[in-house]
């Protein structure tokens, strides 16, 4: 009980997130937004693995990327992790557009979980400066990044949670524009939260512990803002939830199914009001948008190659996207490498033809067992 109490007491107090506002005033400059929220780079998935069942892993979130799909992930881990991901996004667009993505976690017996730390960057791109008389001005790039830092422990056998605070910064514009020629950049901090239950059932012909069920909000915290606080974007606040079904696992053959749903906390019920937080956590749900269902399947041949697919689907309000994934991945020593492909079924989608690539190491994995579903 002591342990527990510790444990418990831990979790609460590691990290404290603070809610600070950046005042930055007369930039003329709009943040991208989707679903009325800001930052829309934070929703990319970047795992190629977890890409390839159509971006579900909520539940399975066994890897160095759970900072991502589950923070709480990590609590069933035991070893020293390293992934990085790279896209070049919306390729349809043939647009200057990369995501990368870098991740890493350790356990930290001392405190009883996992530390870990992500890195997630966007470059939009270099744009052309133009005056009001049509004369041209400097060039510049628009870039994106969020950097986080996160713990997760076991709180008993079959529970796990973890905490995650994230530094966002848009940087849309490195040039002086305006009257006072301040950059067109906002900043903000959020912070994640994750559950994740594996429960001790035992199911004649099943592995052990096949059930998973996993719970995340992710990206809480103040509003963006690159003219005035009046003219602030939510961040895009989400709640996700998943299972998980370990349906095979033998000398030869391990089989996972799951599936994810997504829900964007963001209302905006008019161009110019947008409901806070903690306000737009129940507000959401009537406005239809956002909404998203995951589907996916995993199969590994031997632990070494693996065979993925996957549907994702998404609700008209949000933007109707539908398409199917399909993903590899091989594992030799102590590295990984995964790929994912996105089939839209529609042509001239922006997704279209999308490819991620993803590396993963694992530092520990000949030193350690890591600890068992």
């Amino acid at each position: 009980m002591k342990n527990i109490n510790f444990k418990l007491n831990l979790f609460v107090n590691y990290l404290t997130i603070p809610l600070i506002f950046f005042s930055l005033s007369n930039i003329e400059i709009k943040a991208q937004t989707t679903g009325g929220s800001a930052v829309p780079f934070l929703l990319i998935a970047p795992s190629a693995r977890y890409g390839g069942m159509g971006e579900m892993g909520t539940a399975i979130a066994d890897d160095e990327h759970s900072t991502h799909y589950n923070i709480a992930g990590l609590a069933y881990q035991n070893h020293t992790k390293v992934g990085l991901s790279y896209s070049k996004w919306l390729p349809q667009f043939n647009a200057d557009l990369h995501y990368g993505y870098l991740t890493g976690c350790t356990y930290m017996p001392s405190l009883g979980g996992t530390l870990s730390g992500e890195f997630t960057y966007l470059d939009l791109g270099e744009f052309q400066r133009t005056f009001e008389n049509g004369a041209l001005g400097e060039k510049f790039r628009s870039v994106e990044y969020a950097l986080a830092v996160g713990f997760a422990t076991k709180l008993s056998d079959e529970f796990g949670a973890g905490i995650q605070g994230r530094f966002i910064n848009s940087m849309l514009s490195s040039i002086g524009v305006g009257q006072e020629k301040q950059s067109g950049s906002g900043a903000s901090v959020g912070f994640d939260l994750g559950v994740l239950w594996n429960p001790n059932l035992k199911i004649d012909g099943f592995p052990e512990k096949p059930l998973k069920v996993g719970a995340t909000f992710t990206n809480i915290g103040p509003k963006i803002f690159y003219i005035d606080i009046a003219q602030a974007d939510p961040l895009p606040t989400t709640l996700r939830t998943g299972i998980a079904f370990h349906l095979l696992q033998d000398e030869f053959n391990d089989m996972t199914i799951g599936a994810d749903i997504t829900k964007l906390l963001v209302n905006r019920p008019s161009k110019d009001l947008v409901d806070p937080v903690p306000k737009s956590l129940w507000t959401s749900w009537g406005n239809g948008k956002g909404v998203e269902l995951s589907l996916g399947a995993e199969y590994w041949y031997e632990k070494l190659v693996a065979l993925r697919a996957g549907y994702f689907t998404e609700s008209a309000a949000g933007g109707n996207r539908k398409f199917l994934t399909f993903g590899a991945g091989l594992r030799y020593d102590i590295y990984g490498i995964d790929f994912s492909y996105i089939n839209t079924i529609e042509t001239a989608h922006p997704l279209a033809n999308t490819l991620r690539f993803t590396l993963g190491i694992d530092l520990d994995k000949n030193d350690t067992p890591n600890v068992p579903n």
